[in-house]
Formats: structure tokens, C-alpha cells, sequence
């Protein structure tokens, strides 16, 4: 028996799923038996707030059942979307009780989880394993968007260190897939919650300015609405119209990108008209009886409905001019592309007896996404770069262009012409050497414009240059380019085969695959591969590993040759020697750096010493030291990874370093920078860096990702004091949502 309290959450929970899943009948047992099981899981359970655990899979039922109503089955998997992650029951457990499917969503949702964090240390097999169960059922993401909403709904019981990275990740991953999906409402609120730990200042700021003007916005958008609604009505017209002020995240993203303050921003509402008919003609006809009492602005039109968005939106865009000569936006769609607008894949449960455009565009997405994944296995991508192609195609606005045969190519923004040209076909990309939009030559590296036709000039004896990766963004364009450069390196590698086995040949030596590869591996390459790859150019490199072999005896082992190559001509067999060594043929240097233990460390005036470019190590950083071969003590971090690694190679080479009191002036420190996009704020950024410490900008790099920036400063500073408080300096302006040290 379950208690009065609880049974009164499961009948609104059965309430809401009875009035919104309209394609099936619901199986209220299954969801019955499904609150009870997470119920006795959970029963021990409480979450950060103190609440008891239940809550949070209710609540997540809760918005699957109001906001995405798909079936029952996707409610049960809600329910017990946490009870294999947090409790003693398995999967199999589940798939008992519950079944198949249900069982399949758990566990996909629960695998998903935490696969954002950190994706670089993430297994790619382990990835494409994820996102293949994702699209073998889509339910599986759904739940996973109804789990970080009501997280996101909860965060203030979070320590701000969590508070962030879920907020980012939301921001950079989950609200772009939620617009994939078509999940209006879902992305909306995922943004404004993110933005509001991320920049909780401004996001108050903007709430507070919109509360304050929402009567009188109210009252204008009255007065702009009465003439509509008189037109439609003696029209015959059935509708429905409001206006609604638009969400503070999108408010703030046209702050940053108009560089304007909140009281420059006019468009701070839109007014939609929701027609209740199945011919969706009579938008255009409703525009039309609109545009005869409001003056429309041309170039602000936007037909969706000719030509849906990729996750199957549609609608007429446009703007007018009110009687008060102000800019209104204006929205004009069917019930039916309403309910798909904010409701996205799930709404296409509703209208499945419908051919539903959205529908077709999202298989297009998921074979996109099982082709690129398989892409992935075939050209061994890295964890990496798989999830940044995601992550490219997920943030990226469309444009429209036309071939010149009227042809449409639907392309991210900022697409070049060796997108298009890879869109149309993979050689007409391969021979791409220019192209013409509107009659015009334009170079290669031109974004285009949507509403252009372009066309694309190829010559049989152009091939694919280097600079071509930088330019494209489209994923087809990015893995042909990777097809055929691997291509080309394969082929030059098997001139360093060549190279290679016939120097083997003349010498007379033979090495099993195996210990070749063990050789490489110690020299550092990746593979055998990039090893022939370097042969092919430097046979230096080929004559030196024959060279050891040829001078060590037949019963050492591999690794002793391949150490061998990494070492002076003569053997170092302790730390003493090695270290007396250094210090006696050392050249001389900028000096002043103590070597020893820290107690009774000494300057040695003339050591040969360097700083090590991977962690780049500033005064105030704890370092230790690493003995090379040719280039004396490397100078490293202590938390390096790289010292770690050198630490287990060869322990005997590890020295102690201290930073000595004078004789060390500028060094090189980096910042990396993560922001709103908008104009000019890596010259703001600069520009107060400069001004504040009069010191040296060495250089400044930055790349978008969809809404946001990333970029990277290069400065010389006098030590890590200095560092950290430019951070913290860069971190408090305006715009910028994370400032950290950059070391690479």
C-alpha cells in the first residue's frame, strides 16, 4: 500500500497522461506498477535538497506526461529512469518486471549520463555505442531532456562549482539537441535557467526589466492585436492570437550580438497567430489581410513552411511597422506546425497518420548520425572530434541556397562554397577551384548567404588543398577532406615502406611486426603508419633504428633497443651520473634556477635548462625537473601528466627544481576564455589586459561555437600572482562566462 500522499501524485500523474497521450490508449498499470517499484527503490533514497528521491523521477514522469506526451512507455521509463544508477536493481531486473522496451530506455538514459563531462577522456567506441542506442529509440533522449529540465529546476541546492559545469553543458549540448528535436519550450527553458547560473547578474537584470515593463507591454500588445482580430473575424477565420515577450536568453543573445543595452532592444516581444485549419495556404492569405493594416519590412520575411526548418518546423516569420513606429515580429502558422514548433518529435505521435515533414528530416538526422558514426570507426576518429562534429551540427542556423538548376541545398550558416560543392557531390568538391554566387566570382573562403544560387567552377586537375579543413563546417565536407587526406598519407607511407624494408633488406635484418611496432610506440609515433609516413621524407630516421640494432647483441630485448635510441652513447645508470653529467657539459644559460632537494639546493650558474612547452611552468607554479639527452633539465610542473609518464619511464632522471630569488623575468603564461559571442569582445578583453598590467600580448586566437566563443591568450608575465589575477580580472567582464590558465 502506498500512502495517501502518494497516491494522490500517481492520479495527477495518470490525469495528465490520460488527457495528452492521444495516439494510444494508456496503460495505467504499467505506470502504476512503475511509481510503486521506484518507490520501494528510492525508499531510502533523498536528494541534496532533503526531499525524498521519488520526487525527482515524478517530477520527470510529470514533464514527459505535460510537455512531450508520447505513450506510457516513456512515462514507466521516466519513473524509473534512476533505480539501476542509484539502487540495487540491475537492468535485467527491470526488463523482468517491465519488459523489453522499457527496460532498453533505463538503461540507454542511464548510460547517457555524465557523457558530455569531460568528453575527451571518453572511449569513442564507448560514444558511438551511446548515440546509436539514442537513435534506436528516441524516447531514450527524451527522457534523458525531462531529467536535466527538472535538474535544472533544482540547481539551487548545488554547490556553484556544479552549478556551472551542468549549466554549460546544458547550454552547449542538451538545449542545441533539444532544438534538433523541435522541443521549443524544453530549449527555451534549458537556456534561461542555464544562463541564469552562468550570469546570474544580467539575468537578473533582464527578468526585473521585463517584470517592470509587462504592463505596459501588455497594454501595447493589446492595442497592436485589435485590428488583427477584427480583420480575421469578419473574415470568418478561426485563431487564436497573443503576444508573448521573448525568453531572457534570447534577449541577452541579441544584446551581445547588437552590442546594444537592454533599453536599445525593440523586439522584445512577438505576436503569434495560431490558426485553427488543416490548409496551410491560409497563412499566406492571413499575412496578407495583415500586411493591408501594418506595413511589412521585405527583407524581414521568412517563409518556413515552403521550406521547413531541418527539425520540421514551420511558419511565416515577418516584421511590421505598428501605428507607433515600432518594429513588431510577427508569427502565422496552423495549429498543427504549432504543436510541432513547441512540442517537436513528440508531437509527431499526435499527427503520425499526417505525412509530417519533421518526421522525414529527422531520419535524415539519425541516418546522419549512424553515418558519421560509422565514418568514425572507418577513419579513427578520436573521442574528440566525433563529439564536435555533434556539437557543430547541432548549434549551426541555416541558410538556403539554390544550384543553378533551382536545386536547394540546405547548409549551416557560415557555410563556404567548398561546403556547397561537397553537398552537391564529393568530386564536384574534390575539384572545386571557384565559385559564383549571383553571376559573381567570389573566392572560396566567402560565407554564403541564404537566398543565394551558386555556382560551383571545378577543374579535373584540381585537388583538395590543406587550408580547405579550416574553411568548411558542414560534416560531409570535413569527412571527405579527412577520407582523402588519410588517403594521401597512406599512400606516401608506403613509399617509407619501401624506404624502409629495403634498408632491412641490405643490411640483412628481419623484425617481426610486433617489435616494430613496440619501436615506434617508444619513439613516440602513433602507429607504424605515421613511422613510414616520416621515412618517406627523413630516411635519416629508418638508418638510425638499424644503426641500434645492428650495434646491440641479439638477446636484449626491444625495449632496451628502443631505449637505447632515446639515450646518450653511453650508458646512464643513475641519477648521480646522469645529474653530474649535465652540470659538467651544460652550456651556458639565462641561469639563477636552484637544483636540489629543497633543503640544500644551490644555483648552479651555466646548467643548460628549458621550460617544458606542455604545461608551460611560470614562478609561483611547484616544479620539478626531468634530465634529457640533448636539451639538459626540462622544467616542468609537478602536476604535469607528461612528468608523470617520464616519472615511470625512468625514474633515475627526475631532479628537484626551486625557483631561484632573481634572474627571471618575463615568461609565457596563457588564459583560456569561454564567452557570449558577440562583436568586439576579444578587443575589449585585449585592450584591458594591455592597459591594466602594461604587459605583452604575445598572441590571441579565438574560434564560435554556435552562441558562444572560445579563445585562447598568449602573454608574457612576470609570474603566477600576476597570471591569476588577470584571470580573475577576465573573469568579471562582461560577456564572459569562464576564464581558466591555459598550459598547451
Amino acid at each position: 500500500m502506498i500512502s495517501n500522499f502518494y497516491r494522490k501524485k500517481l492520479d495527477e500523474l495518470l490525469v495528465n497522461c490520460r488527457r495528452n497521450i492521444l495516439s494510444v490508449k494508456v496503460n495505467e498499470n504499467l505506470i502504476t506498477n512503475a511509481f510503486r517499484f521506484a518507490l520501494e527503490a528510492h525508499k531510502n533514497d533523498r536528494r541534496v535538497s532533503g526531499e525524498p528521491y521519488i520526487t525527482h523521477p515524478y517530477e520527470v514522469a510529470m514533464i514527459l506526461a505535460k510537455e512531450m506526451p508520447i505513450d506510457d512507455i516513456s512515462v514507466a521509463s521516466a519513473l524509473l529512469h534512476d533505480v539501476v544508477e542509484d539502487t540495487k536493481f540491475t537492468v535485467k531486473d527491470i526488463r523482468a518486471e517491465f519488459g523489453y522496451e522499457v527496460a532498453e530506455i533505463v538503461d540507454g538514459a542511464t548510460q547517457i549520463e555524465g557523457i558530455f563531462e569531460n568528453y575527451e577522456a571518453k572511449a569513442v567506441e564507448s560514444f558511438k555505442k551511446l548515440m546509436l542506442s539514442m537513435t534506436s529509440d528516441l524516447r531514450i533522449i527524451l527522457v534523458k531532456f525531462a531529467d536535466r529540465l527538472h535538474n535544472l529546476r533544482t540547481l539551487d541546492f548545488l554547490p556553484p562549482s556544479r552549478q556551472i559545469r551542468i549549466a554549460q553543458e546544458t547550454l552547449e549540448i542538451f538545449a542545441p539537441f533539444a532544438h534538433r528535436f523541435g522541443l521549443s519550450n524544453i530549449k527555451t527553458e534549458m537556456e534561461d535557467l542555464s544562463f541564469k547560473y552562468l550570469n546570474k547578474q544580467l539575468y537578473d537584470e533582464i527578468a526585473r526589466k521585463l517584470k517592470e515593463r509587462k504592463k505596459e507591454r501588455d497594454k501595447y500588445i493589446k492595442k497592436f492585436i485589435e485590428p488583427i482580430e477584427k480583420a480575421l473575424t469578419e473574415e470568418g477565420y478561426k485563431y487564436e492570437i497573443n503576444g508573448r515577450a521573448k525568453h531572457i536568453y534570447s534577449i541577452y543573445r541579441k544584446m551581445m550580438s547588437r552590442n546594444k543595452s537592454f533599453d536599445e532592444i525593440y523586439d522584445l516581444f512577438a505576436v503569434r497567430v495560431i490558426l485553427d485549419t488543416d490548409n496551410k495556404n491560409e497563412c499566406f492569405s492571413v499575412y496578407g489581410i495583415i500586411t493591408q493594416i501594418f506595413m511589412p519590412v521585405p527583407e524581414r520575411f521568412k517563409d518556413y513552411i515552403s521550406l521547413p526548418k531541418q527539425n520540421g518546423y514551420q511558419s511565416i516569420h515577418t516584421t511590421v511597422v505598428s501605428k507607433e513606429g515600432k518594429l513588431v515580429e510577427l508569427q502565422i502558422r496552423t495549429r498543427e506546425m504549432h504543436d510541432i514548433a513547441e512540442k517537436g518529435i513528440a508531437a509527431h505521435w499526435k499527427y503520425k497518420e499526417n505525412i509530417i515533414i519533421g518526421e522525414r528530416k529527422l531520419d535524415e538526422w539519425i541516418k546522419w548520425i549512424r553515418e558519421t558514426i560509422d565514418n568514425a570507426g572507418k577513419e579513427d576518429y578520436s573521442s574528440e572530434q566525433l563529439i564536435e562534429s555533434f556539437k557543430m551540427n547541432l548549434y549551426q542556423d541555416e541558410i538556403y541556397c539554390f544550384t543553378p538548376k533551382g536545386e536547394l541545398k540546405i547548409l549551416p550558416k557560415h557555410s563556404t562554397p567548398v561546403d556547397f560543392a561537397f553537398a552537391i557531390h564529393t568530386e564536384v568538391g574534390m575539384r572545386c577551384i571557384g565559385a559564383k554566387v549571383n553571376g559573381k566570382i567570389i573566392s572560396l573562403d566567402t560565407p554564403l548567404k541564404s537566398g543565394s544560387q551558386v555556382e560551383i567552377l571545378t577543374s579535373k586537375n584540381q585537388t583538395p588543398k590543406r587550408d580547405w579543413e579550416k574553411l568548411v563546417v558542414t560534416q560531409k565536407a570535413k569527412s571527405d577532406l579527412r577520407k582523402y587526406f588519410n588517403t594521401e598519407k597512406r599512400k606516401i607511407a608506403e613509399k617509407g615502406k619501401e624506404i624502409f624494408e629495403k634498408k632491412l633488406k641490405k643490411n640483412k635484418i628481419h623484425i617481426n611486426g610486433d617489435d616494430l611496432t613496440r619501436l615506434v610506440q617508444k619513439l613516440k609515433y602513433k602507429d607504424i603508419l605515421d613511422f613510414h609516413y616520416e621515412v618517406s621524407s627523413n630516411e635519416y630516421r629508418a638508418d638510425e633504428i638499424i644503426d641500434v640494432i645492428q650495434n646491440r647483441s641479439k638477446q636484449e630485448t626491444v625495449e632496451e633497443i628502443s631505449e637505447s635510441i632515446n639515450q646518450t652513447d653511453h650508458e646512464l645508470t643513475s641519477q648521480e651520473r646522469t645529474y653530474n653529467k649535465f652540470v659538467t657539459d651544460a652550456r651556458a644559460s639565462a641561469g639563477g634556477i636552484s637544483i636540489g632537494d629543497g633543503q640544500s639546493s644551490v644555483n648552479i650558474p651555466g646548467l643548460k635548462y628549458d621550460f617544458a612547452k606542455c604545461c608551460n611552468p611560470i614562478p609561483g607554479d611547484d616544479v620539478i625537473g626531468y634530465i634529457t639527452k640533448t636539451e639538459g633539465i626540462k622544467i616542468h610542473r609537478r602536476n604535469c601528466n607528461n612528468i608523470v609518464n617520464l616519472y615511470l619511464m625512468d625514474s633515475s632522471r627526475i631532479v628537484d627544481v626551486n625557483w631561484a630569488e632573481s634572474g627571471l623575468t618575463e615568461f609565457s603564461g596563457g588564459i583560456r576564455i569561454i564567452g557570449e559571442d558577440r562583436p568586439g569582445i576579444l578587443n575589449e578583453i585585449t585592450e584591458m589586459i594591455s592597459k591594466t598590467y602594461k604587459i605583452n600580448i604575445i598572441s590571441a586566437n579565438v574560434y564560435t561555437k554556435g552562441s558562444t566563443f572560445e579563445g585562447t591568450i598568449i602573454m608574457n608575465v612576470h609570474d603566477l600572482k600576476e597570471l591569476n589575477s588577470v584571470i580573475e580580472r577576465i573573469s568579471l567582464h562582461k560577456g564572459v562566462i569562464k576564464a581558466m590558465r591555459f598550459s598547451g
